[in-house]
């Protein structure tokens, strides 16, 4: 079922279409939407000349603010407590911290 609470801590991999992806310059966030329902993944900016060990969140981080609505996309991470939580979705008290993402299928603007 969705993700909860009481899946904080826990590494889940979610594949689903995007609903809605947000560039907001320190941070990307990317609804991802499954049979299950909505979860928000957030994706740091770690800025354009980011230490070696922060590559892979640079990286993660440009993928995710390329993303259009309805890309097919797998990602992988850890469940966490949002910090501005959203008592209008099930899945608002938590996000995802992705470690990896992968585009399965884009999608074309009509």
């Amino acid at each position: 079922g969705e993700l909860r609470i009481g899946d904080v801590g826990k590494e889940v991999t979610l594949s689903g279409w995007v609903q809605k992806s947000r560039d907001q310059r320190g941070m990307a966030f990317v609804d991802i939407r499954d049979r299950y329902g909505q979860t928000q993944c957030v994706f740091p900016n770690p800025g354009d000349n980011p230490p070696e060990e922060k590559k892979g969140e640079k990286e993660r981080y440009e993928i995710a603010r390329k993303l259009g609505r309805e890309y097919v996309i797998q990602v992988t991470g850890k469940v966490i407590e949002r910090s501005n939580k959203s008592k209008d979705k099930a899945t608002g008290a938590i996000e995802l911290a992705p470690t990896s993402i992968k585009v399965l299928n884009q999608s074309k603007t009509p």
